[in-house]
């Protein structure tokens, strides 16, 4: 594959967003009503394209990734948007993070020129993009889970003409999930536990490889526990409600998020990933450690992002309800995404213009000195599957 030389261009994308009557206001470092995106585009030198991939991840920090590098230097012009919430999730209201992605691609086709424009799901970018073209074919939100008014339908949302989904898992909700620890039986206690449930306590009798009795118990035990931290945090919203207190909100924490039970049994999902290893590390380790998903959070964001039953940015969900090609990248040696959530996703594609490819023994970021044919064979994919759509 020819490779070029690419230019990185820096810009910011700033909208306005008034406050709403009677709505809850973001507080964070900003310049009042207005929102500003940071945002970056790739060009390869000497070649031009009315298409233009457009990467977000709800937390962003994604410019230099290999594929996102990768896919220009191949000849495509790519960009990497950061939603306002960019390196903090504890705030974040995914439907929000839609208006972002908005924004960033009306600048792309207002501003830039791009006709065409392609969603570059990476990652957790993936149930957002697919959340995204779903309210832009049928948009429908007019409100956040907590209730707080957000108007989709009004934002006049742009379409894509088509949805990658790179090495993507199926929510941010579904996968909290299923990596929750449902031994901990005390919120405010990461000690209090089960050890019948805890996957990291040697004496604990379930031990890898584990029977399916066990595996169904802890699911449903995970599914539980997402549901009690729901109810309490509708609670607390409730009760700030009617104190008078419509706008405030609560932070807390959320312990023991890091506890798959595949990171240590090969043979449940199985890939051709490494045991005893998450993506960020010991999984034992990053259970309870600052860096652990969903660490801290507040009552809105919970119920826009991480709530089992409330979070809307899904892929299964979405993806149903959208009619643009696909095309669903997996990797085989993923330790963050595994195969059955690749495969969820292709199976919720309605329609037949979908595509599903796995390149073996590429991990989650393409990183390592033996990774560099996975990702030539990934962005090959990739680009091959766009010229024979037109849109190279």
């Amino acid at each position: 594959m020819a490779q070029h030389e690419i230019e990185l261009t820096a810009y910011p994308v700033v909208f306005a967003e008034p406050p709403v009557e009677g709505g809850f206001q973001d507080v964070y470092g900003g310049a009042g009503e207005l929102v500003v995106l940071e945002s970056y585009r790739y060009t390869p030198a000497n070649h031009g394209s009315d298409t233009v991939i457009v990467f977000m991840h709800p937390i962003g920090g994604g410019v230099y990734l290999p594929m996102v590098r990768a896919l220009a230097r191949a000849g495509h012009h790519v960009i990497y948007c950061n939603s306002r919430y960019r390196g903090v999730d504890s705030a974040l209201i995914m439907e929000k993070v839609v208006l972002d992605l908005g924004a960033c691609i009306r600048d792309a086709v207002d501003r830039l020129g791009y006709r065409n424009v392609v969603l570059g799901g990476w990652s957790g970018g993936g149930s957002l993009s697919m959340f995204y073209q779903q309210q832009a074919e049928q948009p429908t939100i007019t409100e956040t889970p907590a209730g707080d008014p957000v108007n989709l339908p009004g934002a006049e949302l742009i379409p894509a003409v088509a949805v990658l989904q790179l090495a993507a898992h199926i929510s941010r909700h579904g996968t909290l999930t299923e990596w929750m620890d449902p031994s901990l039986t005390d919120e405010s206690d990461p000690t209090a536990k089960d050890p019948g449930l805890d996957l990291y306590d040697p004496a604990n009798p379930a031990q890898p490889p584990y029977d399916q009795e066990f595996l169904d118990r802890f699911a449903a035990a995970q599914i539980a526990r997402n549901r009690r931290i729901t109810a309490w945090v509708k609670e607390q919203l409730h009760q700030l409600r009617t104190d008078g207190q419509p706008s405030a909100e609560r932070a807390f924490v959320v312990h023991g998020t890091m506890a798959d039970p595949r990171w240590l049994d090969p043979a449940i999902d199985p890939s051709d990933r490494t045991p005893g290893v998450c993506y960020l590390g010991d999984p034992a380790v990053v259970n309870n450690s600052p860096i652990g998903l969903a660490r801290f959070a507040s009552l809105r964001s919970w119920l826009s992002q991480w709530s089992y039953d409330d979070a809307r940015g899904d892929s299964i969900t979405a993806g149903r309800r959208t009619t643009v090609p696909v095309l669903v990248v997996s990797n085989s040696a993923d330790n963050a995404c595994t195969p059955s959530h690749s495969q969820r996703m292709y199976e919720a594609i309605t329609h037949p213009d979908k595509s599903l490819h796995v390149v073996q023994g590429a991990n989650h970021y393409y990183l390592g000195p033996d990774q560099a044919p996975m990702l030539e064979e990934a962005v090959t994919t990739v680009s091959s599957w766009l010229t024979q759509r037109g849109w190279a």
